[in-house]
């Protein structure tokens, strides 16, 4: 956490409007101050899959534990699951797999929310106020079209430049059987770092049909990386 105040002690007070670039650089700071500043993580995650646009009663739940290191990426670990295995294979299997393999290393370098992936700009003058905090709106397009990149709305922390939430559309479909995806997901701020609380996901397909999977992120653990 010093270190990380360390590196964005430079910024003026969220009142102070910042140009563009250093909006812009403040975010890739964050980002990078996460990847670097965590050894590892776990954190319980819940799933609930709803479908035919009823959004109270889930159809299928998992709750997970999730445990990410940095040398190797995340691992899961199913605690409780209930509904029908086609769903939970199909849905909820498919996104933790597909959440694993984009957090290799090699993979995940592509997927992080930083200029050299995506085309940012400001949306808005001045802040907004998302969660008690005051933000910056950015609107981000993907510099390559890809299931992981999103076209949408960023909304960063004015004093440090942190994640706060952020909604958009999948740039490419994920398979051939689903339209693009819909997302948005909110975090806060732990030791320093963004980390998810909330998130949402729809899609439809022409076996499921429209399907909207809510996950919520609970009881993180974080093990900071030693000081270089």
């Amino acid at each position: 956490m010093a270190g990380l105040a360390l590196l964005l002690g430079g910024l003026p007070a969220p009142e102070e409007q910042l140009s563009e670039s250093a909006i812009i650089q403040s975010v890739d700071r964050a980002v990078m101050a996460r990847i670097h500043g965590i050894a590892s993580y776990t954190v319980t995650e819940h799933y609930a899959v709803f479908r035919n646009g009823d959004e109270t009663h889930p159809v299928a739940e998992m709750r997970v534990k999730t445990t990410y290191r940095n040398e190797t990426g995340k691992s899961y670990a199913v605690i409780s699951e209930s509904g029908p295995a086609v769903i939970r294979k199909f849905v909820l299997g498919a996104i933790l797999e597909n959440e694993r393999r984009i957090n290799e290393p090699g993979i995940r370098e592509r997927t992080w929310i930083v200029s050299a992936n995506y085309e940012m700009k400001i949306k808005q003058a001045g802040t907004v106020r998302v969660d008690g905090r005051d933000c910056y709106v950015l609107s981000i397009a993907p510099r390559r079209q890809a299931p992981y990149l999103l076209h949408g709305t960023l909304w960063v922390d004015a004093g440090d430049g942190t994640i706060v939430q952020i909604q958009g559309e999948s740039s490419k479909s994920p398979s051939v059987f689903t339209g693009p995806t819909q997302m948005s997901r909110q975090y806060t701020n732990i030791d320093g770092f963004a980390e998810a609380t909330h998130a949402r996901a729809e899609s439809s397909s022409p076996f499921f049909g429209k399907t909207v999977v809510k996950i919520d992120y609970s009881a993180y653990h974080i093990e900071l990386a030693p000081r270089q």
